[in-house]
């Protein structure tokens, strides 16, 4: 199969460090009016809940001198986002939170847009993927459910996820591979949106990230099969009953040789300074030490990878290779 079984940690070390002290230092450029983080998704989903954890974190920590202010802008995969952000040249205001959408929409629908039109600030971590079932199902394990679909006539299962042609279809396409089965995919405009209609039951399961499911399965609506990740995630504090992040096996270790993971982090619009861009670096890192920001980080089994600066390009960079080749296996390109 094709190379879905590539990670987009992309060989990188996981960078714990230590982070600036919550007492900012002067800078030679602070912002003068509020900050917009532009969101290119749904309310609900992984993107929308860490920025509104960021802007609550600065508010309550007094990070900044200015509020931060969070927008929707979700439509065409997230595209309408990206060009508000690409076409605010220049605004050192303005941040965009990504996620692999970044490189999925323009790869899919062709827009004028490319990372390369936005000036990178800095990863604030990967986001994990896992196979979900709704709890009243008979499904224990990632094994039974590929057998039934296995067993089943194409289409009959229905997988749920954010958006067409992104990374919740590209998990799905590589499922379909593993299966030899085809699935029915439903797109909905957020991964919160995307729970519920599990808790639902109208679809039979999601590849939702940890956070966009985590409450769900605590009030044990739903049920984790297999983490798309080389190995278990390693947050060992009970979340349902007895079971904890840790307890969740790869998918690999279930016969599934599907791995993925996806980028959160932050970029402004083109023509910022670099006094501009370190100082949102710099607010960044203090976001990170706050045990608000480690709750995030905990009750969502992320990959906790920060980056900026030229080791972020580097990274990005990579990636965007990465999508590419992974969409033109699935059929996803926009055709020329």
């Amino acid at each position: 199969m094709p190379s879905f079984a590539r990670s987009l940690s992309l060989g990188v070390a996981i960078c714990f460090g230590s982070a600036a002290a919550l007492t900012a230092p002067a800078h030679a450029w602070e912002p003068t009016h509020p900050i917009e983080i532009v969101v290119p998704a749904g309310t609900g989903g992984g993107a929308d809940q860490m920025a509104r954890a960021v802007q609550g974190i600065v508010t309550k920590h007094k990070l900044s001198k200015q509020s931060v202010v969070v927008i929707n802008k979700s439509g065409g995969a997230g595209g309408e986002g990206f060009l508000d952000v690409k076409n605010s040249k220049g605004d050192a205001h303005k941040l965009i939170i990504t996620l692999s959408n970044l490189f999925t929409t323009p790869l899919a629908t062709g827009i004028p847009f490319n990372w390369k039109d936005l000036t990178p600030v800095a990863m604030m971590a990967l986001d994990e993927f896992i196979l979900w079932v709704n709890a009243d199902e008979p499904y224990k394990t990632a094994k039974d459910y590929i057998a039934a679909i296995k067993a089943g006539p194409d289409g009959k299962f229905k997988m749920g996820g954010t958006g067409s042609k992104q990374e919740d279809q590209i998990i799905t396409v590589a499922l379909e591979k593993v299966t030899g089965k085809k699935m029915t995919y439903i797109p909905y405009k957020g991964g919160g949106t995307v729970a519920v209609q599990l808790v639902g039951n109208h679809i039979n399961s999601s590849v939702n990230n940890p956070i966009e499911a985590v409450a769900h399965w605590r009030a044990g609506k739903l049920r984790p099969l297999c983490v798309f990740d080389s190995k278990r995630l390693d947050y060992h504090d009970k979340i349902a009953g007895n079971m904890s992040w840790n307890d969740i096996p790869t998918c690999k270790s279930q016969g599934i040789d599907v791995e993925y993971l996806m980028l959160r982090g932050f970029f402004m619009p083109p023509g910022v300074s670099k006094d501009e861009v370190a100082y949102y670096v710099d607010l960044m890192k203090k976001v990170r030490e706050t045990p608000e920001w480690k709750k995030l980080m905990n009750d969502g089994a992320f990959n906790q990878t920060f980056m900026s600066g030229d080791q972020f390009v580097k990274w990005v960079a990579d990636a965007e290779k990465l999508h590419e080749g992974l969409m033109k296996s699935a059929g996803f390109l926009a055709k020329k």
